[in-house]
């Protein structure tokens, strides 16, 4: 895709979107016409997503193959992420002479307030987790962005001694004050922008959007709490 780089490492940073990339007008594509007004642009297409999750699925199959694995998906936002991840590797699993049997698990974080990231961080389903001892577990979440959240997360998890822990995140931001963490499967790595859509909310508001998009200024103070 012109003006995209795909970077090629011993640490897979999935596709990298440039800071000066614009995205892509809100006309060429369609989208619930309730945000129509709440838009500046559409960043990832839905297409362009799924094509992505098939061979972070593929790369999946390639490391952890014959293994049986938890699955452990972080909502809310990354609930649509891993249910597409998930289908794809079944889909591999009828195709292919490694299987990958799965079971899913669910555990909620929150961290946002309106468009900002809080200290304050609360995990949901946290004490749930003892079936994870022994285990290999696939974390799942559609957004790292300081990567605060995911270490706390993974310090979390790991109290329950699993055998293994691999973290497959859709979203990798650049922020000034990120920790450096980089999860081992990367969709795409993007610019310091507040994306929506594809299960990622304001405010609870535009999980019901295929795509990833920029959120307005106007969508911003519209759904502000």
């Amino acid at each position: 895709m012109a003006g995209w780089e795909r970077k090629q490492t011993d640490t897979d940073k999935g596709i990298v979107i440039p800071d000066n990339w614009p995205g892509y007008p809100l006309d060429l594509f369609t989208f619930p016409e309730h945000y129509s007004e709440d838009l500046d642009c559409v960043y990832i297409p839905h297409g362009v997503i799924m094509d992505r999750t098939e061979r972070l699925a593929r790369n999946i199959m390639e490391d952890l193959g014959d293994h049986d694995i938890v699955v452990l998906c972080v909502l809310k936002g990354g609930y649509q992420f891993c249910a597409d991840l998930v289908d794809c590797i079944k889909v591999l699993c009828r195709n292919s002479n490694k299987t990958l049997p799965m079971r899913v698990d669910f555990i909620r974080l929150k961290s946002y307030l309106n468009d900002q990231s809080t200290p304050d961080l609360h995990i949901e389903g946290a004490e749930n987790l003892s079936g994870l001892s022994g285990k290999n577990v696939l974390i799942v979440e559609a957004i790292v962005d300081t990567g605060k959240t995911m270490k706390t997360l993974l310090d979390h998890v790991e109290a329950f001694r699993p055998k293994m822990i691999k973290v497959a995140g859709l979203l990798v931001k650049r922020v000034p004050s990120g920790t450096g963490y980089l999860p081992d499967y990367v969709g795409f790595e993007i610019s310091n922008r507040f994306v929506v859509g594809y299960a990622l909310d304001y405010n609870e508001y535009f999980r019901d959007l295929n795509h990833i998009c920029v959120i307005s200024d106007r969508g911003k103070q519209k759904y502000k709490i």
